[in-house]
């Protein structure tokens, strides 16, 4: 397995409790999958550097993580299709 970051930023107007939802849901996506998550960090609301999707705003959160190249192709192909993720960016990490 090998070493990746994904960084999502999440819609501004949904509830705690459907933010909590979106990210358990990518994270037991990672797990389910055969990978390990390393560690989850919250950075919250904070404004975005241009419009995107007519949203100014949105939720930061940052995963750490290791998989295998299925993983990784599914969780890209269903970030893209997700109507709660604005934007998303999956990294291998090195060292």
């Amino acid at each position: 397995m090998r070493a990746y970051e994904v960084m999502f930023v999440i819609r501004p107007d949904l509830e705690q409790e459907q933010f909590e939802a979106v990210v358990q849901r990518f994270s037991d996506q990672i797990g389910t999958g055969g990978g390990q998550v390393e560690k989850t960090d919250i950075w919250g609301k904070r404004r975005l550097a241009y419009p995107i999707k007519h949203f100014e705003e949105g939720f930061y959160v940052l995963v750490n993580f290791q998989a295998d190249n299925p993983v990784i192709e599914e969780l890209d192909r269903t970030m893209a299709i997700s109507d709660e993720i604005i934007r998303f960016k999956i990294l291998r990490r090195v060292a």
